[in-house]
Formats: structure tokens, sequence, C-alpha cells
């Protein structure tokens, strides 16, 4: 629980020792998730504990209202203002909301980088880095929002030149991990020869299967090279 100290000037002042557990911000974290809280609330939770007089709550809300209720506009604001400006706000708590809110940034931009994948070219792009110059097979799983924006990707076996053994039950275990919605499956083909084997074929049956039994998608399996790739979507064979 936040500590909150006593009103040391005579005014009735809210605390948060006075609240229910189900509306202190820490608790109410615990029991409904991090996204029942209100901004507000969030900000409270950072800045940890309030001053003499006033609690963390009415500091929080002092902070957010100079800001306009805008995150954007207290991201712009220094350590040193919020300092300065806020009785109860010393380097300290500066940093750590400063340290929040830029972690939220940089979150944004990674996830305004992640691509759409579009075609089987898009995939091959993506992942000929990783697989083009091998000379032992390896099997990748890219995993797909709803949108096809791109979540992950993740080996998840490595073998010799010419197969390596796959799991069905790991690739659906990481698709649901990262809470994807479909998934590419791709591999590598070290001898350069990018048609499928008949142990290629029933992979991809089996793993279209066990997804489809939980909404995931198998939009394509890829079969790469440093030549260029194949697709069992473009081919018709998904």
């Amino acid at each position: 629980m936040v500590n909150d100290n006593s009103d040391t000037g005579g005014a009735k002042h809210f605390r948060i020792a006075d609240l229910s557990n189900d509306d202190k911000p820490r608790e109410k974290a615990l029991r409904h998730g991090i996204r029942a809280l209100s901004d507000t609330e969030l900000i409270a939770i950072l800045l940890g504990g309030g001053v003499p007089g006033k609690s963390v709550i009415e500091l929080s809300r002092e902070l957010y209202g100079a800001c306009g209720q805008s995150l954007s506009a207290m991201a712009k604001m220094s350590v040193r203002d919020m300092c300065r400006k806020f009785h109860g706000i010393g380097p300290a708590k500066a940093v750590t909301i400063a340290a929040a809110l830029e972690l939220g940034a940089r979150r944004n931009d990674v996830r305004e980088q992640k691509p759409v994948i579009k075609c089987a070219a898009d995939a091959y792009n993506l992942i000929i880095a990783e697989l083009g110059n091998l000379t032992t097979e390896e099997f990748w799983v890219l995993m797909l929002s709803r949108a096809n924006r791109l979540i992950g990707k993740e080996r998840i076996s490595s073998g010799g030149t010419a197969s390596t053994v796959v799991d069905t039950k790991i690739v659906i275990k990481r698709a649901i991990e990262h809470m994807a919605d479909a998934i590419i499956l791709v591999h590598n083909h070290p001898s350069g020869n990018l048609r499928p084997s008949a142990h290629d074929d029933t992979i991809t049956r089996k793993i279209k299967e066990a997804g489809a039994l939980l909404d995931i998608t198998v939009h394509d399996h890829i079969i790469v090279c440093d030549t260029g790739f194949y697709s069992y979507a473009d081919e018709g064979l998904l």
C-alpha cells in the first residue's frame, strides 16, 4: 500500500488509506491488472508517496492537470521543471516519471517499425539475412497480428544439411505466447533446391491443422535460399 502522510494544515485532505482496497492504485492493479488503472492512478504509483498535507493521489492529479491531462505534454516537461513547479516532486520522482514516459515512447517507436507482411516476398526479405548463407537447415516462425503486422520472429529448430526436426507443439506454443493471429513458417534449403520435400508437406499440414483449432492461421510456408524462395501460398498449396 502507498503510504500517505497526515494533514498538518487543518484542512481535510483525501488520503489513500481512506479508500477501499479496490480503489487503491497498487491493490487495484494486483486485483484487476495494470490496464484497469487511470492515468492519474498510474502516475501515483510512479510517485510512490505524497507529502505532508497532500496525498500521492492529490499530487498525481495536480501534475496531470497542469499538463492538460496529456501524457504527451508531460513527456515534454523536463525533470528540472517538474521539480521546480510541483512541491513534493523531487529529482528521484521526476526521473522515475520521465523514465516511464520514455519507455512508453520507445515502445511506440518499436511498434511503428514492425513491418506489415503483405506477400511471400515481404517475408523473404525479412528473414533472408538470418537464413541466406547457412550451411545447415533452420526452421523459423514469423508471428503476425490480425493486420499482418510482424509481432516477432523466432527460430524453432536447427539441424543438419538436409533436414531439421520441427515440433508442432513448440510452434503453436510460440504463437500463443506472442498472441499471434497468424503465422508464416520459414525454413531454408542449404542445397539451393527450393522444391519442398514430402516431410515439408507433412509438417505444413500438421501445423496448419493444429493452428486452426486455436484460430491461428498459417498464411504461408516459405522455403528460402540465397537465390530466391518457394511459397506454398503462391503455389496454391495452403
